[in-house]
């Protein structure tokens, strides 16, 4: 997609962090947009500075999990806007306790929003895409943990599913032919709020008791911390994200001194070699 001016862009988790750097963009562009978030006093506060800098706004409260709520931002932005070029299923949350440990509320929060998101997200708005004409794009929100074996617990999981689900969907619009494109962003560490997810976490899915944290843990978790606050910004994620779609690249990647780490992993499988850890 070439000519991005007047085209209509549907951004999950778009309020805060990578997701309100593309509504940013977006706006440069001259775009329309529609922003979907669970966190409604950021919601509130992004339409309101987006509209004063000149945006025509959509905001729209979404728990990105639930399949009707993604259903009715289809709606409302096809009430408003009439079409949807780009689609950023986008929305996530970090949650990097282990596979073996995780509660059930745990696997279900997790993979509500970081998976079920995307699955929900393509299939609403996919056939919306085929039904207009001309081109269109969808950018699934992963990780750079989607590429590489890491110690981050059930994200990790969740970020490997929305790989394949992108991989799958690509293949399969390449057999059709069809004008939508595909990409899929693996960033690594952003200067984002994503280690702050807890704030969003619905009641109903809040563990009666948190485990106790180790000092393994603990040092762990102050590690994660300090790499992503030197980590890029938002905005310069956004800007390779726009670049990709501009020449319908598929796998997004943003740092590149983190290509060793996928190396091993491809050549750990290929040789048949037990996963080493990247983190």
């Amino acid at each position: 997609m070439e000519d991005l001016r007047g085209k209509v862009a549907v951004i999950t988790g778009g309020a805060s962090g990578i997701g309100r750097a593309f509504a940013d963009r977006a706006l440069e562009e001259g775009m329309r947009i529609v922003l979907a978030d669970i966190e409604q006093g950021a919601l509130d506060k992004a339409h309101a500075e987006l509209s004063g800098a000149g945006a025509d706004i959509l905001a729209v409260p979404t728990d990105v999990s639930k399949a009707a709520a993604i259903e009715d931002l289809a709606k409302r932005t096809l009430d408003r806007f009439g079409a949807v070029h780009l689609l950023f299923n986008n929305a996530g949350v970090g949650r990097g306790t282990g596979v073996s440990v995780s509660t059930l509320a745990d696997w279900e929060w997790v993979l509500g929003a970081n998976l079920w998101s995307v699955i929900h997200g393509v299939r609403v708005f996919v056939p919306l895409m085929q039904a207009q004409e001309g081109e269109a794009h969808i950018v699934n929100t992963a990780s750079i943990a989607g590429l590489i074996s890491g110690g981050l617990g059930i994200y990790t999981v969740s970020k490997h599913a929305v790989v394949a689900l992108s991989e799958t969907l690509y293949g399969e619009l390449q057999e059709q032919k069809s004008q939508i494109g595909v990409s899929v962003l693996c960033p690594g560490w952003t200067r984002t709020r994503i280690l702050d997810s807890e704030r969003n976490r619905p009641a109903e899915m809040q563990n009666a008791q948190e485990p106790p944290v180790t000092a393994k843990g603990a040092e762990r978790a102050a590690q994660v911390r300090q790499l992503i606050a030197d980590g890029l910004t938002a905005e310069q994620v956004a800007d390779k994200t726009f670049a990709a779609i501009r020449t319908k690249q598929f796998y997004i990647l943003t740092h590149p001194d983190m290509k060793p780490a996928i190396q091993r992993r491809m050549d750990n499988i290929l040789a048949e070699r037990n996963p080493s850890r990247f983190f």
